[in-house]
């Protein structure tokens, strides 16, 4: 057997050797995003990619390579978007010899989506929003519509992933009402879930969204600052707890006007009385009185 054969033999052999993969310093002009890439290129800025920029000053060169695939237009990248834009931008900023260090792989489309999750997920830069619509597109296009398949390639588990999924189901007016999506935390839906999920209270919601969006952009066209995740939510709750309130009668039974009292309310055939733990025992026994003579005259006694 000749020099030759007999490496062609042990190649066979160890079938899971993988060749070295090709890594390219490259023209960022001849790239071009996945269309399924989770991060929103428009967004990127000199401001929240200064770091990268800095770095990349400092060292001369690209350290890590973006994951690209080769395609007829060039290269498409699968991972190191923000990488691109920042090189992109150096070369149109006084550092023309920069390139663009790329590593050609042959993937799949659903190997290439869990690839770029596993980069990001934990990033700070891609919104809690970015990763709930990437989740869900993924969902149908690569798992039949099947969370726990999905969970499980991605190895996370199902909890997790449907909160993301639920995510990426809110209300249009709702996102609206943010202004920025990169301010919607996955927290923030799972607090509105279960207002989003009663009809009424979804109503609620929407209507104050709606409002809150228009608001935000009038405070934006003023060149104002607008409202934070914190105050949106607040508005979105507390709007609903006040509207939930004025449909249901109350009443206040109470010993004097300065005391506290009790609060009457009726839902069908259900009365609900609520107080304060700090009312005296002797408001609230003449409070409670008041409530039975007036409700239950002939069992007062």
């Amino acid at each position: 057997m000749n020099q030759h054969t007999d490496f062609t033999a042990r190649r066979s052999v160890f079938p899971f050797r993988k060749p070295r993969e090709a890594r390219h310093l490259v023209d960022p002009a001849l790239c071009h995003l996945w269309p399924r890439h989770n991060r929103d290129y428009a967004r990127l800025n000199p401001e929240n990619c200064a770091d990268l920029i800095d770095g990349l000053k400092a060292q001369g060169k690209q350290e890590f390579p973006a994951i690209v695939r080769e395609t007829r237009k060039g290269y498409e990248i699968i991972t190191g978007a923000r990488r691109h834009w920042a090189v992109t931008w150096l070369r149109a900023n006084g550092h023309p010899d920069f390139q663009y260090l790329v590593e050609v792989r042959t993937l799949t489309d659903e190997q290439a989506f869990r690839l770029a999750d596993i980069e990001n997920r934990h990033r700070k830069d891609i919104s809690d929003y970015e990763r709930a619509r990437d989740y869900a597109q993924a969902l149908a296009e690569y798992y039949n519509g099947k969370q726990k398949d999905m969970a499980r390639a991605l190895e996370v588990s199902a909890t997790w992933l449907s909160r993301y999924l639920y995510m990426a189901k809110l209300p249009e007016e709702v996102i609206a009402a943010f202004s920025d999506t990169t301010q919607i935390k996955e927290a923030h839906a799972r607090a509105l879930k279960p207002l989003l999920d009663n009809p009424k209270t979804a109503r609620l919601i929407v209507e104050t969204a709606t409002r809150l969006a228009a608001e935000q952009d009038e405070t934006a066209n003023k060149g104002e600052k607008i409202l934070d995740a914190a105050r949106v939510m607040a508005r979105l709750r507390n709007a609903t707890k006040r509207r939930i309130q004025k449909t249901k009668p109350i009443k206040i039974y109470r010993r004097t006007s300065e005391d506290e009292g009790i609060a009457f309310r009726k839902s069908g055939s259900t009365l609900k009385l609520e107080f304060s733990d700090e009312i005296s025992r002797a408001a609230l026994g003449e409070a409670f009185r008041q409530f039975m003579e007036e409700h239950f005259p002939s069992r007062a006694r």
